[in-house]
């Protein structure tokens, strides 16, 4: 199972970006997808989650701005990043419990795509 994160970049404060994270490989279903950030010297943060579901949960940081949704037919989920701040400035990643049977799931990573705001 492999997770291709794209969508990273640079933009204004104010302005919008919209990630995607698509999933490929042996997949029999997909559970929770989640997306994280690092910004450099700080730990890495989990921003946004998405359950099979439907379900969301958000860090109160982006709480009203980002908006986490997913494609289970095409096995990719979105942030969509409004009202973006520089603080919002960092590597995002893309993460995914993923069953490739139905009795094994596995905890899956994307590359990371960066997303830089200025002030």
């Amino acid at each position: 199972v492999q997770l291709q994160a794209s969508g990273g970049g640079l933009v204004q404060a104010g302005g919008s970006l919209r990630l995607s994270c698509a999933a490929s490989g042996r997949i029999f279903s997909i559970n929770a997808m989640n997306w994280y950030r690092q910004a450099p010297g700080k730990q890495r943060e989990l921003v946004a989650t998405i359950t099979s579901a439907g379900s969301t949960n958000y860090a109160d940081s982006v709480k009203g701005r980002f908006t986490i949704s997913r494609d289970n037919a095409k096995n990719t989920v979105y942030l969509e990043m409004n009202s973006l701040k520089p603080e919002d400035t960092a590597v995002y990643y893309c993460n995914a419990d993923v069953r490739d049977t139905p009795w094994r799931s596995g905890d899956y990573w994307g590359q990371g795509t960066q997303v830089t705001v200025s002030s």
